[in-house]
């Protein structure tokens, strides 16, 4: 297993890194175009929150304790170059749709029925334990292990933990994220079957197709009609903001139990969810059973970006992803 600095010196500054976890992994590669890259990344810890800043950029924030929200999310998602991908936090009146303001505070994973409980719709809280791992930055990476535990809404009794791993570190043109969570109870759970579930954002208002932007998938459907409910290896959600462009991804790891479907929204939302079997599909009910003690795994990879007046190859954006992945796994 490779060290946050073994981690940073075999990748450099313009490759993607490699680091093998065992538990949960969230891997956050984060990079700089031209000279702004030689600045290391810093910390700033706050009440409830960890910010990730880049000179005067203040990349993400991961807020780990909020009275309004009662689960972790990232907020505030920008791009090397400072343009913000995801939608204000919370939504400004008059520049901003404000509706799902606590639902929607940016990226985020969650359930809308895990085990009868919903978190999705913040009834049923995800409760931050502690970081195992407390943040810190290591040569030009930020890293932090955080338990989360989620409970039922009615008696505030434990559904499962989960264990979440975080490296963060410079990439060109954006940020990837790659997501491996690892859930476990010491009684057995269940994922119920809704539109509401898994790993979802909400876009910068410049960039929802309603205000000119576009969705598109893997298979090339584009926009609301061609993507909502589908199966797909990746799905975009990109559009201009000063004459750049800019956008985020959502992969989902093909080793998953299933493959997700999008529910992706014109108004500027997308979430892989590989639960919804009926919801997208009106087949037969699924419902994922998980045993006393047994690890259940769950992999998404996240990129967004800026990538000036050029646009990006998005199927090399994901096959970055993949190989990212096998290295971490190893042989």
């Amino acid at each position: 297993m490779l060290s946050p600095a073994q981690f940073a010196r075999r990748c450099g500054p313009f490759r993607i890194a490699t680091w093998t976890p065992s538990t949960v992994t969230l891997v956050v590669l984060l990079a700089l175009a031209g000279a702004r890259s030689a600045l290391a990344l810093q910390l700033r810890m706050a009440a409830g929150s960890v910010v990730v800043v880049d000179g005067d950029v203040e990349l993400a924030t991961y807020r780990f304790r909020d009275p309004a929200i009662p689960r972790p999310y990232f907020c505030t998602l920008l791009a090397p170059s400072g343009l913000q991908v995801t939608r204000n936090h919370p939504p400004r009146p008059n520049v901003d749709p404000v509706d799902h303001d606590t639902f929607h505070p940016g990226l985020w994973l969650a359930f809308g029925d895990l085990d009868g409980a919903d978190s999705w719709r913040l009834k049923a809280p995800v409760v931050h334990e502690r970081f195992s791992d407390p943040p810190r930055v290591a040569s030009d990476t930020v890293t932090w292990t955080a338990i989360n535990q989620y409970l039922r809404d009615d008696r505030q009794t434990p559904i499962c933990r989960e264990t979440n791993r975080i490296v963060l570190a410079r990439r060109p043109h954006g940020v990837l994220l790659i997501w491996d969570s690892i859930f476990r109870g010491e009684r057995g759970f269940y994922f119920g079957d809704q539109e509401e579930l898994g790993l979802g954002t909400r876009v910068a208002t410049p960039i929802a197709v309603k205000q000119g932007g576009r969705l598109v998938n893997s298979a090339g459907g584009v926009n609301e009609p061609q993507v909502w409910g589908k199966q797909a290896d990746w799905c975009a959600y990109q559009g201009q903001i000063e004459d750049h462009h800019v956008g985020i991804v959502i992969m989902p790891h093909p080793e998953n139990f299933r493959r997700c479907w999008f529910h992706a929204r014109d108004y500027g939302f997308m979430a892989a969810n590989p639960f919804g079997r009926q919801a997208f599909t009106g087949e037969e009910k699924s419902r994922v059973d998980v045993r006393p003690g047994e690890d259940f795994r769950l992999r998404y990879g996240v990129f967004w970006y800026d990538s000036g007046q050029e646009q990006l190859d998005l199927p090399a954006i994901y096959d970055d992803y993949l190989k990212v992945e096998a290295d971490i796994q190893g042989p």
